[in-house]
């Protein structure tokens, strides 16, 4: 594959700004939680009100849109705090969490985000989320052609696992971790680069599947986003365990 070309967007005398993007759609299959995981409480509140809360600490976003389906009546009981003119909501939430951010990026253009604005999207179910990891990828990807993402060097063994005579999953082969990185969110890139990347490979079956998050996009068209050192703690709730997991970290904090 060729060298991807420099992307400009706007002139120097457009100023960006920050938009967040949280898409909110997802069922909690995997969860356990006997509904969606970003309302399973975690420490007094619903998992996305921490989220929000982080997001909406952070002075250098112009606005956070929740993307929620459209059949969500729960939001604003567990979310009450969520108000003000830099919070959005749109019930447009697609099937899969690509399409829920692919529909979020048409919003914000209707609603007078432009191209050279940049995104952040951002998980819901991470509800230990910090406003100082936020500003930490803001100030690594501002100056940057492409953006990037919070992310984490891999620092356990790494496992292919192959299915036993009882089908119980047995170590197959150690697989080399030097250069692998786990990815966090938020995931920050242009408006104007994001959309026609997401529209694009969800356009595509031979795509569509393997964009599991919004850099996986942007890798398609064979651009190379930033990583930027994020934190032990940004997990992402997805397992039972993970809730009591993530109630003792924010027992911890101040």
């Amino acid at each position: 594959m060729s060298e991807p070309m420099p992307i400009t967007f706007a002139s120097s005398d457009f100023q960006p700004r920050c938009f967040a993007l949280v898409p909110c759609a997802g069922v909690g299959e995997r969860a356990g939680a006997g509904g969606p995981k970003q309302y399973h409480p975690v420490a007094g509140r619903a998992v996305v009100a921490h989220t929000l809360q982080a997001l909406q600490a952070v002075p250098r976003l112009a606005a956070t849109l929740v993307v929620l389906s459209p059949s969500d009546e729960q939001f604003e009981h567990h979310a009450p705090g969520f108000i003000g003119e830099r919070a959005w909501v749109a019930r447009v939430g697609g099937a899969t969490r690509a399409e829920s951010v692919r529909n979020g990026l048409a919003e914000l253009l209707a609603r007078g985000a432009q191209l050279h604005d940049w995104v952040l999207v951002h998980d819901a179910a991470r509800c230990l989320l910090r406003p100082e990891w936020v500003e930490r990828l803001i100030d690594a990807c501002d100056g940057d052609e492409v953006g990037g993402l919070l992310a984490l060097p891999l620092a356990d063994t790494l496992k292919a696992s192959v299915a036993g005579e009882a089908g119980e999953a047995r170590a197959h082969q150690t697989v080399d971790r030097a250069a692998k990185w786990t990815a966090q969110t938020p995931q920050m890139f242009r408006l104007g680069l994001l959309q026609p990347a997401l529209v694009g490979a969800l356009s595509d079956p031979a795509t569509a599947a393997a964009v599991t998050d919004e850099a996986s996009a942007i890798e398609v068209l064979g651009h190379a986003p930033r990583l930027v050192t994020g934190d032990f703690e940004n997990i992402k709730v997805t397992w039972p365990g993970d809730f009591a997991l993530a109630e003792r970290l924010l027992a911890t904090r101040p």
